[in-house]
């Protein structure tokens, strides 16, 4: 999918993950927490930057963040659902 393509991308531009490449990055792997990327609530806040910048999506619900930031993919899903740009 192409869009999961372009979030590794960003992604990787914007939490500064320059050793990596988004072909390391799994679809499904977690974002947060020991088994996956290891991502802390900064980078959360840096992840809702990117989505209101690059595809005009306002996260209000924190709640909502844990569901959308689960892994790549659900990222994807959310923003393929969401997007206004």
């Amino acid at each position: 999918m192409e869009l999961t393509e372009e979030l590794k991308t960003k992604m990787i531009e914007v939490l500064n993950l320059e050793e990596m490449t988004p072909a390391d990055i799994a679809d499904e792997a977690p974002l947060f927490g020991e088994e996956g990327l290891g991502l802390d609530s900064i980078d959360v806040l840096e992840l809702i930057v990117l989505l209101e910048r690059n595809y005009g999506i306002k996260i209000t619900d924190p709640k909502a963040g844990k569901e959308i930031f689960a892994s790549v993919r659900t990222m994807a899903d959310y923003v393929a659902a969401n997007r206004t740009k």
